[in-house]
């Protein structure tokens, strides 16, 4: 129903925001990822989102990467997962750690998420390790250095972007900061380029 949603963010906690468009403010579901990656309130703000009807409760749910999304979905289509866990487990590990303990067949990656036991795991793992290397290719490879670089290098781009800068001043920053300082992680990149873009 919705493919997504960009407007302003109104508010945001670890596992809601509310962002307003065409004067509508819609409340949105959100991991602890999506969560930590948001700008401050009154930025504009685009989420990819996922419309869960049910009986009891009609349930809208937001994520800054489609990558994100995806995995969402397809942990609703394990038996006994549902919106809750889904979103407990995208908010325990980055996409690309999930993405490698299923492709791997490490279980143990998986166990202190709240909510995840064993048999959960190795569910998760069983079902969705021939669709992951099927529509994400790439997973396998980002298990390498290369593909953890790609990976940070677009999380680094989509947030400086969704700040409000423009894609080829954010790939500058981006590049410029990885090049000097190698093996930070995307907030760390994220601050460097605006303190860069501040004060060139």
């Amino acid at each position: 129903m919705f493919a997504f949603i960009r407007g302003e963010l109104i508010t945001a906690s670890q596992d809601e925001a509310v962002v307003e468009a065409s004067g509508i403010g819609y409340r949105l579901h959100i991991s602890a990822g999506t969560s930590r990656r948001l700008p401050a309130p009154g930025a504009e703000v685009c989420l990819h989102t996922h419309y869960q009807v049910r009986e009891d409760a009609h349930q809208l749910f937001g994520f800054l990467d489609p990558e994100e999304l995806q995995l969402f979905r397809l942990l609703l289509s394990i038996s006994g997962v549902g919106p809750k866990l889904a979103i407990a487990v995208l908010s325990g590990l980055k996409v690309v750690e999930i993405q490698e303990a299923i492709v791997s067949n490490r279980p143990e990656t998986l166990y202190g998420i709240s909510g995840v036991g064993k048999k959960t795991a190795a569910r998760i793992i069983l079902e969705l390790r021939d669709k992951i290397l099927r529509i994400q290719p790439a997973s396998v490879g980002d298990t390498q250095p290369a593909g953890r670089d790609r990976l940070l290098t677009e999380d680094a781009l989509a947030a400086l972007m969704t700040l409000g800068f423009p894609k080829p001043l954010a790939q500058k920053a981006v590049s410029a900061v990885l090049e000097a300082t190698p093996g930070l992680s995307v907030e760390e990149v994220v601050k460097s380029c605006l303190a860069a873009i501040r004060n060139p």
